[in-house]
């Protein structure tokens, strides 16, 4: 006849060099396990409806002294008295013809599958899995999409972060299901009014509708993603309050801007200088002048290929560069590195820090203002991607088609839109040549000096 334990009695079994079952005749075929390392945990041993034997284990022993309220559950810490009730439960469930090894083993599969389902769900993840399966092969800001969601991927391939205080921190572990159009609004009034979540806040006074924007189209896209994978069955972002888009911009550099606009490019350290330069020379956006990359220039630095991947409206585009920026780019440091960067301090990736260098070109252009037309004189506010709106608008100036302005700067509308666009495939090289030829030499002329002859920007303001 076994002993019946107590709780003493518990607490005194030690260790040994093999493991030791201690039955309890306290209840019907309850174990104490203590394992050589002086671990102890409880054991259910029984019969199977079908005659064979099994054993259950119930739970680590609770030394606690405390009994916790509620029924025992399989799998808690478990004191005398508990592990003694929990076996005469199971007894129960066995005379109804239940094999209760059979059933925990069903219920642990059961959570642990809702368990995966539930972090496979979360915000973090699917997020995540919206940027690798759509973003980053489909769209050209990716990166800027992952920021706003709040992960951050390395140049180095590695598995994406994180942001500290980004959505995905701040909702990983919440399920998408359970976010709802409030919690949508709440981010990005947030986004407008403080910054983007997890990001450096920038706006030192006032709001940034900017912002705003850009955190609902990334959150719209995400959850329009998400529906059309039966992630989620209605989509919180439907009549989600955005503000709304800017009027039209229409600013254009005159003479004299572009002017000191060059004169303080030449003061600028390299390769902004030159960078710039090109800008206003190609008429091409910021990012694809920045990224251009040693391969996409032919052998002999007349052609520059751009390829899909790195354009706005993902076509490749081909710039036939003038002779002027052409010898800009021979001029250019060259920075070692294997991603093959032509504009870049690091060889593993393009410049940066354009807020400081926008700073510095509005303070000496305001400077070379003032010098020439006195202390009154101001340059009214502007943005780099100006240059490319004075670019076209010089060349329209200069008599040169709107079709080959379109074509030249890679701008798919007017006479490149629509069934026009579908059917309409010329390239234009050498009307494309010469407009651009055109373009430089007339900046070259009118930075050159006085005597220049200047053509008149009617369009500009």
């Amino acid at each position: 006849m076994p002993k019946i334990l107590t709780d003493a009695a518990v607490r005194k079994y030690r260790g040994g060099k093999t493991r030791r079952e201690i039955r309890d005749g306290g209840a019907q075929g309850l174990f104490l396990i203590v394992q050589p390392s002086g671990a102890k945990s409880w054991a259910l041993r029984y019969r199977r409806p079908d005659g064979r034997p099994a054993k259950l284990t119930l739970g680590p022993v609770d030394f606690s002294g405390k009994e916790p309220g509620g029924e025992p559950v399989i799998g808690t810490p478990l004191s005398l008295a508990s592990a003694r009730a929990l076996a005469a439960e199971q007894h129960r469930h066995r005379k109804r013809g239940i094999d209760v090894a059979a059933r925990h083993v069903s219920e642990k599969r059961q959570k642990a599958q809702a368990s995966q389902h539930a972090a496979a769900n979360t915000f973090a993840a699917l997020a995540r899995r919206h940027i690798d399966e759509h973003a980053r092969p489909h769209t050209r800001r990716w990166r800027d999409t992952a920021r706003l969601l709040g992960l951050a991927y390395l140049n180095d391939g590695s598995e994406p972060i994180m942001i500290k205080g980004g959505l995905a921190d701040r909702w990983h572990n919440r399920e998408v299901a359970s976010v709802n159009g409030g919690d949508l609004y709440g981010v990005i009034d947030e986004a407008r009014r403080i910054g983007i979540p997890g990001l450096t806040r920038r706006r030192r006074n006032g709001a940034s509708d900017t912002q705003a924007r850009a955190m609902g189209a990334a959150l719209s896209k995400l959850f329009s993603w998400l529906v059309e994978h039966r992630k989620i069955a209605v989509n919180p972002a439907i009549g989600m309050y955005k503000p709304k888009a800017p009027p039209a911009r229409d600013r254009v550099l005159n003479e004299a801007e572009i002017k000191w606009f060059w004169q303080v490019c030449v003061t600028l350290s390299e390769p902004f200088a030159s960078l710039l330069k090109l800008l206003l020379l190609t008429g091409c956006r910021r990012g694809e002048v920045a990224g251009m990359m040693h391969g996409e220039l032919s052998e002999d630095g007349t052609i520059w290929t751009i390829p899909g991947a790195r354009t706005k409206n993902g076509r490749q585009h081909v710039v036939y560069l003038p002779s002027l920026a052409r010898e800009i780019i021979a001029a250019v440091p060259r920075v070692g590195g294997k991603a093959g960067y032509l504009f870049t301090t690091t060889g593993k990736r393009p410049v940066s820090g354009w807020s400081k260098i926008k700073h510095r070109l509005d303070t000496a252009m305001l400077a070379h203002a003032r010098a020439e037309r006195g202390a009154n004189a101001a340059v009214r506010e502007w943005r780099l991607h100006d240059l490319r709106r004075t670019c076209a608008t010089g060349m329209a100036e200069l008599g040169i088609p709107p079709h080959i302005i379109e074509v030249s700067l890679n701008h798919v509308s007017g006479h490149k839109a629509g069934v026009a666009g579908i059917y309409n495939r010329a390239e234009h090289s050498a009307e494309r040549k010469a407009a651009l030829e055109r373009w430089a030499a007339h900046v070259e002329a009118l930075v050159t000096g006085p005597s220049a002859k200047v053509f008149a920007f009617k369009g500009a303001r």
